[in-house]
């Protein structure tokens, strides 16, 4: 799992929204684990996951986002979002979820993006493991939505540090640059996992850009 859940974790999680203001791009952390979800459970259905990581934005908002293994839904991911986080313990992180983030093909787009369905929701999340040390034993989470429908999350790690990353601060972006820039940023992670050769990266990112209806950022 470990390639396919670093590659798509970054290309499709890195678009967190808030409630009502649409989606944001100022994602300032992230974390991407590797190893296996034991049980993802959205509103009575049983996943298996693609891909798990951690976002962090400047707002103040966490994320544990799932990339869902759903082979009628390319798209379908979910996250538990937070703004109350603590540690009881060096090695614990807990994340108090207001909200669930829902994503599938068949949501409206924004700036090209698919924007998630918000559901405000009460719930938890507990880590095991320290983002100082990069070392994670699992995750899990549990939510309830206000329609009563609930969601959960069991992922055991395989032992591999997790892949973290702080982002440098600098001025945001247009919302027209941020939406190419997170484009390019999916297109070219898609081009990875496909295990597209370096020499063809860019006629495929211009295809993928193409076929999403963006064009490429000429300053990129």
């Amino acid at each position: 799992m470990s390639r396919l859940a670093r590659l798509l974790a970054a290309a499709i999680a890195l678009w967190p929204a808030l409630a009502v203001a649409g989606p944001v791009y100022d994602v300032d952390m992230y974390a991407l684990m590797s190893g296996t979800c034991r049980n993802v459970n959205v509103a009575g259905r049983n996943y298996t996951c693609k891909a798990v990581a951690y976002f962090h934005t400047q707002r103040g908002r966490s994320e544990f986002t799932v990339v869902l293994d759903d082979p009628a839904d390319n798209s379908h991911i979910i996250s538990f979002s937070g703004e109350s986080v603590g540690k009881t313990q060096d090695n614990l992180f807990e994340l108090a979820v207001d909200r669930m983030l829902l994503k599938s093909k068949d949501r409206p787009r924004v700036d090209g993006l698919p924007s998630p369905q918000v559901e405000m929701s009460t719930g938890s999340c507990r880590q095991v493991g320290s983002f100082v040390t990069r070392q994670v034993s699992s995750i899990s989470c549990n939510a309830t939505d206000q329609n009563g429908r609930k969601y959960e999350l069991n992922f055991e790690s395989d032992g591999s540090p997790m892949t973290l990353r702080k982002l440098r601060q600098a001025a945001l972006p247009t919302d027209r640059q941020r939406a190419r820039q997170i484009a390019q940023l999916e297109c070219r992670l898609k081009a990875r996992a496909a295990q597209i050769l370096p020499r063809d990266t860019a006629a495929f990112v211009i295809r993928c850009l193409g076929e999403d209806g963006g064009k490429p950022a000429g300053d990129q």
